[in-house]
């Protein structure tokens, strides 16, 4: 099957998926899984691996969802662990509540959401949007405790800042490559600036979305009303003597730093056992087990050795389900790219050129919505979209950034359940699937519409 019949099918797969976890209570990985194979039969994929005339081989449909399966562990999957350790350290230790402190002595207490979402902006400038989630989630934790601010407003919130940074600012690899395949790339700075200029109503809409979201949903580690809530005073003194401010920022930043710098020397062209270091360190692996050893030595530091491997053994408790989720996602993304769904979007695309800038944003959202990956819908996109720039008129640097720029809005539109961010935020956010819908995927509807819009009136001012 293919052509508008598969597109259809693929909907109403779509929308048979969101049925059966929200309202049949069936386990995400089980959904997923059962979902990917239908399509991936209906969408002609063989069942068992077939040599062609050429010498290439096309894979069966069992083959395809290991290669999706396996694709988790070997991007993100050590990542989350390695992540969610940290996290585990910094809360056992106290030094979440540091840093919870520090932040909300620099903005005030009555502003928290604003907080996080502007701390996972900067956050995620370097490190993937999924990483920079685990990472900083002991934080918004430590805040919602602090600060009594809503958990689900401060997980919209933090995921929204993390989001924006992830799809229109370079170094990371989505608009770096869109940037390079538009003709831009050495325009990174142009880039960068409107990425930043973009990223602002798009964190705007997500705030006030969040504020009114977290009135209506609760998730399952927010306290209600009747039970007995520690004073931040009476926490404090429960973990004793709480972390130095460097060394609880220290399993966070230094990560960070590391990821950056790797980016830096890519960007600036350095050679040599220099760049080598730098790449090496900055790998998000080996970047975020520096993180770990940071942890462990405030682990130290607070004398809590002894119980290194029971908080270890916890946390791969905890991430096992996640990952297994985040790794059926990726099954779905894989199965569909497989399928001649992509590839039937590509051909028609002429329909939508007529839109003007909402083109390449529409094609980035059909492409997002369909196989999950904002990176992969990016890079589609802008291929897609190179021929194309003269015709369209986008024939200036700003034009084409400003391209760019609608391509990010598109990747975020919308995240759900083939996205392995959708099931990070959702679980690390302790919420329901149905309640990832409700908060996640609205709010990079929301997201994607306020960065069009903007984009929009800056195509009528900027050329």
């Amino acid at each position: 099957m293919s052509g508008i019949p598969f597109l259809i099918v693929f909907i109403l797969a779509i929308v048979v998926m969101i049925v059966m976890i929200s309202k049949f209570n069936i386990h995400p990985f089980l959904a997923i899984l059962l979902v990917s194979l239908v399509l991936g039969i209906l969408g002609g994929i063989p069942f068992a691996d077939i040599t062609n005339d050429d010498g290439t081989v096309t894979q069966g449909i069992a083959n395809i969802i290991g290669a999706g399966f396996s694709s988790t562990f070997s991007s993100i999957g050590i990542v989350i662990i390695f992540g969610a350790m940290i996290g585990t350290f910094l809360e056992a230790t106290g030094a979440a509540l540091k840093l919870a402190d520090m932040v909300v002595k620099v903005v005030g207490p009555s502003h928290p959401e604003l907080a996080i979402e502007l701390m996972g902006f900067v956050v995620s400038i370097p490190v993937f949007c999924d990483s920079g989630f685990v990472v900083l989630n002991p934080i918004r934790k430590a805040l919602v405790k602090r600060t009594n601010a809503s958990s689900v407003s401060m997980t919209v919130c933090m995921a929204a800042g993390l989001y924006c940074a992830h799809v229109f600012i370079p170094p990371t690899p989505g608009p770096i490559a869109a940037a390079n395949t538009l003709g831009v790339g050495n325009h990174i700075l142009l880039v960068m600036g409107l990425g930043a200029l973009v990223s602002i109503p798009a964190m705007a809409g997500a705030y006030f979305y969040a504020k009114y979201i977290g009135k209506k949903e609760k998730s399952a580690d927010e306290i209600s009303n009747d039970e007995i809530v520690q004073t931040y005073e009476e926490l404090v003194a429960s973990y004793g003597q709480l972390p130095s401010g460097f060394m609880s920022w220290a399993p966070i930043l230094i990560p960070i730093l590391l990821m950056a710098l790797s980016n830096v020397a890519s960007i600036l062209g350095w050679t040599g056992a220099l760049s080598v270091t730098c790449k090496f360190l900055g790998t998000p692996i080996v970047a975020l087990a520096v993180g770990v050893v940071f942890g462990i030595i405030v682990l130290a530091n607070a004398g809590m050795m002894n119980k290194l491997y029971e908080l270890t053994n916890d946390t791969l408790k905890t991430v096992g389900p996640i990952l297994f989720v985040t790794a059926a996602g990726s099954v779905l993304g894989k199965v569909i790219s497989a399928t001649s769904l992509v590839a039937f979007i590509t051909e028609h695309a002429n329909v939508l050129q007529s839109i003007g800038i909402f083109f390449p944003f529409l094609l980035a959202a059909i492409l997002k919505t369909s196989q999950g990956s904002s990176t992969v819908a990016i890079t589609t996109t802008a291929g897609i979209m190179a021929p194309l720039m003269e015709v369209l008129g986008y024939n200036t640097p700003v034009l084409a950034v400003l391209c760019v720029m609608a391509i990010g809005a598109g990747a975020m539109t919308v995240s759900h359940a083939n996205d392995s961010y959708f099931w990070v935020v959702t679980n690390f956010g302790e919420m329901t699937p149905e309640q990832g819908y409700k908060t996640q995927t609205a709010a990079t509807l929301v997201e994607g519409i306020c960065s069009i819009v903007f984009i929009f009136v800056l195509t009528l001012f900027l050329h």
